[in-house]
């Protein structure tokens, strides 16, 4: 039998394990070393990172066991605390591979997709995600790129065209995750498909955006008969609306455990470290009081972002466990989504981003006009780098994502409050 005390010891144990693997393997002077540099020394560093948190296990801990990940969500929080504090590089290149990719294809791929692409994934292969557009973003349902089904001699294949938006590190990217509208007569949330699309197929377009602080992490897809193998059709054809929540939702989900960590032991104490350092005239911010308060506001803050985290994962799954399950697995997600599971990853997205806000924008505050002679910040970080009016401008674009705040709200009524939706 499996006492509370065996539990700790054994978190114990992982615990001291990550922390003298992190001494060792963390590199060291990272952020300098990421500072300002091109695309190309990003994706490196980025890839052998990957590698190195693979070797050791602890690359996907999210994942099933039997495709390298395995820990609960006590131990994914142990490494996470860890990995934040040693100050590890985040792995920003990864993301959507790792999170959106997988919930994907373990919630509702096929056998043959989860054999060609999870092992691929854990090479190196590189996602994106292609579901917002121009007059499509927080209203996805409104999407306007179609994929019209049509026969070949070696299988049936979808001819996509349309334009995509907002598709972060798709200049990077291998492969995308498509939604399209495949059924233009039924109606909009009916005549969807989800499509897994080689970014190297003829007939794309992948441009770069620049954003306000100087980076291309953003970009538009253009699709001009671009012909997708039906046997990359994700989940039953026009479902794919079904098939997105799953996705959605690991962004709100078991995502949020790293994020919380690396807002508390990263941003929190880069914010600290700002405090304590003093002005021209010798004087030190965290000797106000004001100031002092606004930091305990902000540590007790984030102690309730790491509660509601750990509540949310360990009360509801990703839809990972129904991988065995395929396609049939689409339809129960999404009902135990419906049933509440999003309105609590909605609240986490709310409570996160708009922390992430405030305390970046303290941050620029406290730092004056220090702030503006910052113009760049690793590239390997994430909003809590401590370049602090950079981390402030990219801290908004955590409001956008997966729906805006705007939205969430409308979910976390209707679903988690019952209350009515509007005629």
């Amino acid at each position: 039998m499996t006492t509370l005390a065996t539990r700790t010891d054994d978190l114990a144990e992982l615990r001291a394990t990550v922390r003298d693997w992190c001494r060792a393997h963390v590199p060291t002077d990272w952020r300098r070393a990421q500072t300002g540099v091109g695309d190309a020394e990003f994706v490196a560093f980025q890839q052998a990172w990957f590698q190195e948190l693979r070797t050791a296990g602890w690359a996907v801990p999210h994942w099933p066991a039997e495709w390298g990940g395995g820990l609960s969500a006590a131990e994914q929080m142990v490494l996470y605390q860890e990995l934040a504090a040693a100050d590890a590089p985040r792995l920003v290149l990864a993301f959507v591979s790792i999170h959106h990719a997988a919930a994907t294809l373990l919630t509702a791929g096929t056998d043959e997709q989860r054999a060609r692409h999870l092992p691929a994934i854990l090479d190196g292969e590189i996602w994106a995600q292609g579901f917002s557009e121009p007059e499509a973003g927080s209203d996805l349902a409104s999407l306007r790129t179609t994929a019209r089904r049509e026969p070949r001699d070696g299988g049936d294949v979808f001819v996509v065209n349309g334009q995509k938006l907002w598709a972060s590190g798709a200049l990077h990217a291998d492969w995308c995750l498509l939604l399209a509208r495949s059924d233009p007569a039924a109606p909009k949330r009916r005549g969807i498909s989800y499509f897994l699309m080689d970014l190297r197929s003829p007939g794309l377009d992948v441009r770069p955006i620049r954003n306000a602080v100087g980076e291309s992490h953003f970009c538009e897809i253009f699709l001009n008969d671009v012909e997708i193998p039906a046997a990359n059709l994700v989940g039953p054809e026009n479902a794919g609306w079904q098939v997105a929540q799953a996705t959605l939702s690991a962004e709100r989900g078991m995502t949020m455990l790293e994020l919380a960590e690396r807002l508390g032991n990263v941003g929190l104490r880069a914010l600290v470290e700002t405090c304590r350092r003093p002005d021209e005239r010798g004087h030190r911010p965290i000797d106000d009081s004001r100031v002092a308060d606004r930091l305990a506001a902000f540590d007790t803050e984030i102690a309730g972002l790491r509660a509601l985290c750990r509540d949310l994962v360990e009360r509801h799954d990703t839809g990972t466990d129904n991988a065995a399950e395929g396609p049939t697995a689409v339809r129960k997600n999404h009902d135990r989504t419906a049933s509440g599971h999003a309105a609590d990853a909605s609240v986490v997205k709310v409570y996160y981003s708009e922390l992430l806000q405030r305390m970046t924008g303290f941050g620029a505050e406290l730092a004056g006009l220090d702030a503006l002679t910052v113009l760049h910040k690793p590239a390997s970080s994430g909003w809590e780098s401590g370049a602090w009016l950079l981390d402030f401008i990219g801290s908004w674009e955590w409001t956008i994502p997966g729906g805006t705040n705007e939205i969430q709200r409308t979910i976390i009524g209707e679903r988690g409050l019952g209350l009515p939706r509007e005629p």
